[in-house]
């Protein structure tokens, strides 16, 4: 049987939800970021990115580039639960799926085409389902496999969909420039084009990957058999996660130890909830703190018990952050859960124990069904109102 994989990838995703949700802003530039001065673009829109504007370009730097831009704070929870709702589309074609962000996957879809006229026929059948429950488009490459896949998602956005066959691999690929071999990057391709490699075929005409090695050194080997359309990655849809956890750079650098501690109970906090999302707990707490020097130091313990829970993570937290005995402002802090398990359901002995966790079930309900901003702990409450006055959002990203 052969082997079909599709790259599934939301257009512009944060954006792009933006500006369904607003028609107004409909053809007109959207960047989604923090609005900080050390704030970061998560995604520009299509007009967007015609002045210049990409993701990770400091926010700053976007202004001065499209200044008429609509500038928003991304409402993460809320792209998370559209997300969600795509996966559930996703799962009708196959249970074999590779989730790389939440606006990004790969599915195997080997096996799935015997209900469709083509591969082209079920993309095409995808697209419009994700359309018509979100209101979004998608881009969407199928192809032998994952590096292919990704390839074609890429050509037409946004609103793609391209096939590439099997034994048509190489020739599809062949006029494509260097850069778009996964894996090289800019300097990469230009010691690549120095060398007289210019596009795949190139690469892909040569005997062996011999004349790469010195290029490229034990990558040469993999973008030789990329070039020929070839990549034995399978998809991971069984992938485990390593750790959870989140980090903040602050618009002002941190030296009031009220605020800072306010930190520590807000990463506690949310790193807690994503691990009873994810139905996990973790034995390894790390901290990381970087000084308005730049200079970086992480701690991390390790405790005798998995937890999830919020009280302990910020306990621990703000031990190995004591220990700092710090005097210099703060850029950055972040808190990381590592050594997970998953989560086994064991009611506690204690009372007080008992009422955390059900508190903690709680408001992780409320959350999921009405947003973070609807009910939240008193201390959240004061870091949400610090957070505006600095000008930046308390919402996060969910990174692991």
């Amino acid at each position: 049987m052969r082997c079909w994989i599709m790259h599934v990838d939301m257009d512009a995703f944060y954006a792009s939800v933006e500006q369904r949700d607003h028609p107004e802003y409909k053809g007109r530039p959207v960047i989604v970021g923090g609005l900080s001065l050390r704030g970061v673009v998560a995604t520009a829109s299509y007009e967007a990115r015609r002045y210049g504007v990409h993701s990770a370009m400091s926010m700053a730097k976007a202004r001065e580039l499209c200044p008429e831009g609509i500038f928003l704070r991304p409402r993460f929870y809320h792209y998370r639960a559209i997300s969600e709702q795509i996966h559930r589309i996703m799962e009708r074609y196959s249970p074999y799926i590779e989730p790389l962000s939440l606006d990004e996957a790969f599915l195997d879809v080997t096996g799935a085409g015997a209900q469709f006229a083509s591969p082209y026929a079920m993309a095409r059948q995808f697209k419009d389902d994700v359309l018509a429950a979100t209101g979004l488009v998608v881009s969407v490459g199928v192809a032998p496999n994952k590096f292919l896949a990704k390839l074609a998602s890429d050509i037409r956005k946004p609103d793609g969909l391209v096939i590439v066959p099997h034994g048509k691999e190489a020739a599809m690929i062949a006029p494509l420039p260097v850069r778009r071999l996964w894996g090289v990057g800019k300097r990469t391709a230009q010691a690549l084009e120095k060398a007289g490699f210019h596009t795949i075929g190139d690469i892909a005409a040569l005997k062996d990957e011999r004349p790469l090695l010195s290029i490229c050194g034990s990558m040469g080997r993999r973008m030789y058999e990329m070039a020929q359309g070839i990549d034995h990655r399978p998809v991971e849809y069984n992938r485990e996660i390593q750790s959870v956890g989140n980090e903040e750079t602050y618009e002002t650098d941190l030296v009031d130890e009220a605020r800072i501690d306010l930190e520590w109970r807000y990463f506690a906090h949310y790193v807690a909830e994503r691990l009873r999302r994810k139905r996990l707990r973790g034995h390894t707490v790390a901290i990381k703190v970087r000084y308005a020097n730049f200079s970086t130091v992480t701690r991390q313990t390790r405790l005798d018990h998995a937890t999830d829970s919020e009280n302990v993570l910020y306990r621990v937290s703000r031990m190995l952050y004591n220990r700092l005995n710090n005097t210099m402002p703060v850029r950055l802090l972040g808190v990381t859960v590592s050594g997970l398990e998953k989560a086994v359901v064991q009611p506690s002995l204690f009372e007080e124990d008992r009422a955390e966790e059900k508190l903690a079930t709680t408001l992780d309900e409320l959350t999921k069904k009405y947003g973070t901003e609807v009910v939240m702990k008193g201390a959240l409450w004061q870091r949400s109102v610090a957070c505006r006055k600095d000008g930046k959002s308390d919402e996060r990203d969910d990174t692991f």
